[in-house]
């Protein structure tokens, strides 16, 4: 049981629900619930597919290809870093003009699903946590079972976001998602930083 928990809490900070719903205020402002609740429910299927896939491929296609995991969690840390900064700096384009050509997939898939639901924490460590050489099938079943159910969090919290929302308005879900912005930036940096010292501890004793 005290497993269970354990592999619960780890997908819990890795995925991180709640620091996804301010992520998802912001994406959504102005939308109606039909649109959000299509988000959501898009957003956590397109998570699920994407972790579940690294729990069964990604150490293969890795091994495959010849990546390490440490030069893998650089890459993501970039990725997440990027992601962070557009949502403390704004984007680029006039917000009318991204809102005008995107629809639900688009929303839901990024950047929602990849990188903040999905993100490079999350497929690492679901590669990390289903290892083959570590774990059998019935305990990498286990944990990608305490992962699903992490997303079903992830997805209750989404559809009450509007109701957060009611109560903080845009200007609190504007600074909100600056506040994540700033917080994800140092999680990105943080991912940089370990894959970094893990490749070169790596690189020492080889």
């Amino acid at each position: 049981m005290n497993e269970l928990l354990a592999v619960f809490i780890f997908f819990f900070a890795v995925i991180d629900p709640i620091g996804t719903v301010p992520v998802f205020i912001a994406l959504t402002r102005g939308d109606s619930d039909k649109f959000k609740r299509k988000v959501a429910l898009k957003a956590v299927l397109v998570s699920a597919g994407v972790l579940l896939f690294f729990v069964v491929a990604g150490e293969l296609l890795l091994n495959a290809i010849n990546i390490p995991l440490s030069a893998f969690q650089i890459a993501g840390g970039i990725v997440l870093l990027l992601f962070a900064l557009s949502m403390i700096f704004g984007e680029s384009k006039p917000e009318m003009e991204i809102k005008s050509v995107r629809d639900s997939t688009e929303t839901a898939i990024f950047p929602l699903a990849i990188p903040s639901i999905a993100s490079p924490g999350a497929m690492l460590g679901a590669v990390l946590m289903t290892r083959n050489t570590e774990y059998t099938w019935v305990e990498q079943l286990i944990t990608s079972s305490m992962m699903l159910a992490v997303l079903v969090v992830v997805l209750v919290l989404l559809l009450l976001a509007t109701h957060v929302h009611k109560l903080i308005g845009d200007s609190g879900a504007s600074i909100i998602s600056r506040i994540m912005g700033l917080i994800l930036s140092s999680v990105a940096v943080t991912n940089i930083l370990d894959g970094i010292a893990h490749y070169f501890g790596l690189q020492v004793f080889t």
